[in-house]
């Protein structure tokens, strides 16, 4: 996910639309000229349409998944284009890269790829009413301003609303992107300001706005049953009597390969209403060629992981020092293991897609991540032209992460093109946690040394993961640079990995959201091995404030900046105060996805019971906050969703299936048991960055350290339902 840069490639389209505004267009132009295109035809790229009234329309180009770019990307438009917010209105781009480069929800990279890109996108659009103004008037463009919707000229006081400039707007040449002034800071009227989300009022009124609640004329429903195992082929069904069920329309055997993220083989079945086909799946008997992964399971993952750790690890990630020596000469050495298992998604939206196949071409209505990979997927699967999809991008009832893969919108268009009437598919929620791209499950054998100053000294993990060679399973991995590599002199990353069959993917935070729970749970041993407070360990562990590079020497991590949000958080939460017998405070760090986030969390427990009492969170973001109301709700989100993953979300895997099923074996955090959250944020001289994913790693070794805090008890394997604890 590399961000885009605008360059010289990079220009606005200006045209008329057919409804008498104005519409401005960011795109690239493959032939690399800076140019100004006259139409009176409206086109569907344009991220801005000024309408007579002052109305204003803008796109917002990203999926919106829960995460609010929908309401903060538009914003930073409006601000440069200097329009009051009340007068906008905002819609969902369709999927189009051509006109709006990457579109995708993933990573938190929306503010850092597109913070500087559509706020010039609209400083070009108020230069050119600027211009438009000046040339009425016959003027020069230096001697005009705008306040929200209006030019004005300072010498002679007249002014002219947006929307009486549109015609003479629509005949000048865009200017070069790359070029036109942004505002300052201190000029914002919009960004920085708390903005209700755009689609709030009608999520709460319950109007629709989800993949789920896609309808088109003539539309049937379908439902697609899949091997229990995964990758398993039919053998053999029943698929011709549940044809002549009631209300059922098609039935049939879909081959599919043998890729996990794609087409896969199954039996459809598309009937009037989708309880009809239902009702018809579960009088569906199949027998399925299971294949190799029914012999996987999580136990088995366990032995063999057991067995890897005993042995020399496979390779080497990073080496630093000489940690055989350290280890020796250390006053204290601590050695312990570390699990997390394999998690879910579980948005509450299950997977689902409704499509459309006539006269050759695809019409897709999707609650998709990364729709650009499903056309391609669509396109290859069905033989037909990219070029021939248009992708609809609905709202999503929640992603992370988990519809980054379209496995469903590829066979919602099999079913339609096959069944040759618009269908919508829509999973059950055991079809959704059953068939998902796990958080892979890691094993970490970890072993460090303090000084006789209290010091980390040498650090030791043997890694064991799931792939094959030297090539981890998808979102299996660690970088020899994860935390502390790099501020450990004495430092040995290894890895072993064995096979899997089980499908996996990023999960909120990828990587992060399990790695967090063991580098600083392990830090916090060491910290109470050394008698230190665990905030003066960390500090210590930080060093002095300075930028930390890989060994291509690449700044991979600011030791200033996790050094202030570490110190502001404890701050906040009054670190060092006296607590009652049974209460404690655990604090942890992370740095994720351009996010620097510290937390800290109290803790009441006793008796295998605990109960949160409250989480404080410091994060750094950058120089900016856009949405601040958003910003504190995903902060706070990210929070919960790390504590609902710590107490007892686990997925299992049994002969290569699934064990759990539903929320009663998957359990949500309940409203009764969500703590406050007091979110503080620390401003720093740094490029604006995203806020989707990187508080969520801290809470849930903060959490385990708290309980430790608490009772004496070191929580070392996920989740805490498995050790025995129980949220009161």
């Amino acid at each position: 996910m590399t961000p885009q840069t605008v360059d010289r490639r990079t220009f606005l389209r200006v045209t008329a639309s057919v409804g008498g505004g104005l519409l401005f267009a960011a795109g690239i132009d493959p032939r690399g000229v800076l140019a100004g295109a006259q139409s009176t035809m409206f086109e569907p790229n344009a991220y801005i349409r000024l309408a007579p009234d002052g109305m204003v329309t803008i796109l917002a180009k990203n999926p919106e998944i829960g995460q609010g770019v929908k309401t903060t990307l538009p914003m930073l438009i409006a601000e440069e284009l200097d329009v009051d917010w009340k007068n906008v209105r905002i819609e969902q781009a369709i999927a189009d890269s051509t006109r709006f480069g990457r579109q995708f929800a993933g990573g938190s990279t929306a503010t850092p790829m597109n913070y500087d890109e559509l706020r010039r996108v609209g400083a070009a659009g108020r230069q050119m009413l600027v211009a438009a103004a000046a040339a009425t008037w016959s003027v020069d463009e230096s001697e005009c301003h705008t306040t929200p919707g209006v030019v004005h000229h300072r010498p002679t006081g007249r002014t002219a609303a947006y929307g009486s400039l549109i015609a003479k707007a629509a005949t000048l040449r865009a200017p070069d992107l790359a070029k036109v002034p942004l505002k300052n800071p201190a000029e914002f009227k919009i960004i920085g300001r708390p903005i209700l989300g755009v689609d709030t009022p009608a999520i709460v009124s319950g109007k629709p706005l989800y993949g789920i609640d896609v309808k088109v004329p003539g539309m049937l429903y379908a439902v697609f049953a899949k091997s229990p195992v995964f990758g398993g082929k039919v053998a053999g069904s029943n698929v011709a009597d549940v044809g002549r069920l009631p209300g059922v329309r098609h039935a049939f055997v879909v081959d599919g390969g043998t890729a996990l993220n794609g087409l896969l083989g199954g039996v459809a079945i598309v009937a009037d209403t989708w309880w009809a086909a239902r009702q018809a799946r579960q009088k569906l008997s199949v027998t399925w060629n299971e294949g190799a992964t029914a012999q996987q399971s999580t136990a088995g993952f366990a032995r063999r992981a057991a067995e890897l750790a005993r042995g020399p690890a496979a390779r080497t990630l990073l080496k630093e020092g000489d940690p055989d020596t350290a280890f020796a000469a250390a006053p204290t050495v601590v050695e312990a293991q570390y699990f997390y298992p394999f998690l879910a998604h579980a948005p509450l939206e299950p997977q689902n897609c409704t499509a459309r196949f006539a006269d050759g071409k695809m019409e897709i209505w999707a609650p998709t991540q990364n729709p650009e990979p499903g056309r391609t997927l669509v396109a290859e699967a069905l033989g037909i032209r990219p070029a021939d999809i248009t992708i609809h991008i609905t709202r999503s009832g929640g992603g992370f992460g988990r519809r980054l893969a379209n496995d469903y919108m590829v066979e919602a268009a099999w079913i339609a093109k096959t069944a040759g009437v618009p269908v919508k598919l829509l999973w059950t929620r055991e079809d959704d946690m059953q068939h998902d791209f796990y958080r892979p499950a890691g094993f970490h054998n970890l072993k460090g040394a303090v000084d006789a100053s209290g010091r980390v000294v040498a650090w030791r993990d043997h890694f064991v993961s799931f792939g094959e060679g030297e090539r981890f399973a998808p979102s299996s991995g660690m970088s020899g640079t994860e935390f502390p590599g790099r501020f450990v002199p004495n430092y040995l990353l290894e890895a072993s990995v064995m096979p899997l069959g089980v499908p996996t993917g990023p999960l909120r935070a990828p990587g992060s959201n399990a790695l967090a729970f063991v580098m600083h749970s392990f830090i916090d041993e060491l910290a109470h091995a050394a008698g230190r407070d665990p905030v003066r360990f960390r500090l210590d562990l930080l060093g002095e404030p300075r930028m930390v590079t890989d060994t291509q020497n690449r700044p991979i991590y600011d030791a200033a900046r996790m050094r202030g949000v570490l110190e502001l958080v404890a701050e906040k939460s009054g670190w060092g105060r006296r607590l009652p017998k049974g209460t404690g405070l655990g604090v942890a760090f992370h740095y994720s996805h351009r996010g620097y986030f510290a937390e800290v969390v109290e803790v009441t427990a006793g008796n295998g019971t605990f109960r949160i009492n409250k989480v404080w969170v410091a994060g750094d973001i950058g120089s900016q906050i856009i949405n601040p109301v958003n910003a504190i709700n995903q902060a706070q989100g990210s929070v919960l969703d790390g504590i609902s993953e710590a107490i007892g979300q686990e997925i299992t895997i049994r002969g290569g299936r699934t064990v759990e099923s539903n929320f009663d074996t998957f359990p949500l955090l309940r409203l009764a048991q969500a703590p406050p959250v007091e979110v503080h944020w620390r401003i720093t001289d740094n490029p604006p960055t995203g806020l989707g994913e990187p508080a969520l790693p801290p809470v849930v070794p903060a959490l385990c350290n708290a309980i430790f805090a608490a009772t004496g008890t070191r929580v070392r394997a996920l989740p805490l339902s498995k050790n025995g604890w129980r949220m009161a």
